[in-house]
């Protein structure tokens, strides 16, 4: 680590919009090369998450500049008939990729989901992004084999 760097990982709060947003276009335009969606869709999803209600999100800074999220949506499993979290997004700047601040951002998801309760927190990955999978695989994760997802747009 270098000398006189402060990295932190915490909730994120309403003074990160800008910078939230702008890792989050980072995230879906740049890394995944899907279409941004509009601004103020992004902005209204923040602020819902911001209540903590049917999500979370924790942010990692060095320095004071936000360089990676990720974000934990709530809900159910029938299953387990308990609470889950789903771990939507764990994204980080290039150049903190496969790092111990990678990892400690994925742990504070794992963690929070511990301490609060949830039977599991469930997540996908592209089937492109190995990446992704080796890091996952490596923080001792299991990919799942019973179920096929599915979606519809």
């Amino acid at each position: 680590m270098r000398v006189g760097v402060i990295f932190l990982i915490r909730m994120a709060a309403p003074e990160d919009v800008t910078g939230l947003t702008e890792l989050m276009y980072e995230y879906i335009v740049d890394f995944y090369k899907n279409p941004g969606p509009p601004v103020e869709k992004v902005h209204h999803l923040i602020q819902t998450l911001f209540d903590n209600q049917q999500g979370k999100q924790f942010v990692l800074e060095d320095n004071g500049q936000l360089v990676g999220f990720a974000t934990l949506y709530f809900t159910f499993s029938t299953m387990k008939a308990d609470k889950i979290a789903v771990m939507n997004d764990l994204y980080v700047k290039e150049a903190y990729r496969n790092s111990e601040l990678e990892s400690q951002l994925y742990l504070t998801c794992k963690n929070y989901c511990t301490e609060q309760g949830y039977a599991n927190m469930t997540w996908i990955t592209s089937v492109n992004n190995k990446r992704a999978q080796a890091f996952f695989k490596e923080m001792n994760a299991v990919q799942g084999k019973d179920w096929v997802h599915f979606s519809i747009y």
